[in-house]
């Protein structure tokens, strides 16, 4: 019995071993499956959009009275605003339009934000703004570059709150649009869509915390704004299938204005230079999709 025993066992070892074998076989395959995918998602997106946003700092809405609302953006291509073709289709420009519209005074923007940013480089866009960064409110868009460039979102996230804080010991408001969902990417292949739009969403939650914990007001473009990239990409994304079209900055824009005017709102009522945190994170639903002829 006992060799019949060792012999079954033995039988058994076979396959097992084999099966071993073939998952180390495909493990060693990720990497480079996942490196060719990359690759054609680099193809596939190229930069036809080149490397510099439309400049669209200026003050907006100047025929309107009182002090001009003082808006910075600080992030990367979004907001920047590369794949607007005209300035007033930025997501800066947007934002300041809304502003304007709603406190009925005119808005100056001042754009901090880099195209290609990670979020390591918000301290240095913000040494760049010298005095400028004595805003009312700053807009902070980041994360896509961190999760492409596989930054720990220890990291990425530890950098946005030194932001913050250095924003609010200026007794500037600060508004944080999170990650957005990079599953809405079709330029990108399969699986690798996947493993990066789980990624976002990790960027992105964890931006959500450090943010509430900072006390500046969030918006999770994840959830926002997601869907609508997702269902109708042919029409959010501009040319290059990576950046928002003018008609995909406008719908950000939607999310983030309101929770950009509460912010202000929030810092007139207890003073410009009080760095306390505000109770009200300033999440907001999705955005209603727009009509099929917008």
């Amino acid at each position: 019995m006992a060799g019949r025993d060792r012999s079954r066992i033995a039988a058994l070892a076979v396959p097992a071993a084999s099966l071993a074998a073939f998952a180390a076989a495909v493990v060693a395959l990720v990497p480079f499956v996942l490196g060719r995918q990359a690759a054609v998602a680099r193809r596939r997106i190229g930069k036809p959009l080149g490397e510099t946003a439309v400049d669209a700092d200026r003050l907006w809405r100047p025929s309107l009275e009182g002090e001009p609302i003082r808006l910075i953006m600080l992030g990367d291509s979004l907001a920047a605003g590369l794949g607007a073709e005209r300035r007033k289709q930025t997501l800066g420009a947007r934002i300041a339009k809304g502003i304007a519209r709603r406190a009925h005074r005119p808005v100056r923007l001042r754009t901090g934000a880099v195209v290609g940013a990670e979020s390591s480089t918000l301290d240095a866009q913000l040494d760049a703004l010298g005095d400028d960064v004595r805003a009312d409110v700053a807009v902070i868009v980041v994360g896509g570059n961190d999760v492409t460039h596989r930054i720990p979102v220890a990291d990425a996230a530890r950098s946005l709150a030194g932001a913050i804080e250095r924003l609010q010991q200026h007794g500037c408001a600060v508004v944080v649009g999170t990650c957005p969902d990079l599953s809405a990417l079709r330029a990108v292949p399969q699986p690798l869509r996947t493993l990066i739009g789980r990624a976002s969403r990790q960027l992105s939650e964890a931006q959500e915390q450090v943010a509430d914990a900072a006390g500046a007001h969030v918006v999770s473009l994840r959830q926002t704004v997601g869907p609508v990239f997702v269902g109708r990409p042919d029409e959010m994304f501009s040319l290059d299938r990576f950046h928002p079209s003018p008609l995909g900055y406008r719908r950000t824009a939607d999310a983030l204005v309101p929770v950009v005017a509460r912010a202000l709102r929030e810092r007139d009522a207890r003073g410009p230079d009080v760095d306390a945190a505000v109770d009200d994170g300033g999440a907001v639903g999705p955005v209603e999709p727009l009509p099929s002829h917008a």
